[in-house]
């Protein structure tokens, strides 16, 4: 019975604690991700805003066209049910793709694919964000 208490103590924690990868510059682009994904959650649209690139930042000029460009294009990412850290690497030093397992919130699963860069502040940002439906439906 001791056995049984102590493996689902660890499966819970292993489920809910955030899925970094040993990579310093993984866990930071997975910081950055993660801290979207909630200030998109709260309604902190000034937080979000503030993870894009200085180049999605231009495109982009108010936080207001931002959010209207992520709530139209975005829905999963802006307002998932769930999402986990999937696989990550880095093309070059300074540069993380991070995959992220989302179910959006119609319930279907999406693949979001992010790219981030490292700031000359040493801040990692995202540049981009490609989504595509995996055809799956959540329960």
């Amino acid at each position: 019975m001791k056995r049984i208490a102590y493996a689902f103590l660890f499966i819970l924690v292993t489920v809910s604690a955030p899925a970094f990868a040993g990579n310093a510059d993984i866990q930071a682009a997975q910081t950055v991700i993660d801290g979207q994904i909630k200030a998109f959650l709260a309604n902190d649209d000034q937080t979000a805003y503030g993870y894009a690139s200085l180049r999605l930042q231009e495109i982009f000029p108010t936080v207001g066209a931002f959010m209207n460009m992520v709530e139209r294009a975005y829905q999963p990412v802006w307002r998932p049910r769930s999402y986990a850290f999937g696989d990550a690497k880095e093309p070059a030093p300074g540069s993380v793709v991070q995959h992220v397992m989302v179910v959006g919130p119609d319930g279907k699963d999406y693949e979001a694919v992010y790219t981030l860069e490292k700031q000359p502040d040493g801040r990692f940002l995202i540049t981009s964000v490609s989504l595509k439906a995996t055809g799956a439906v959540s329960t």
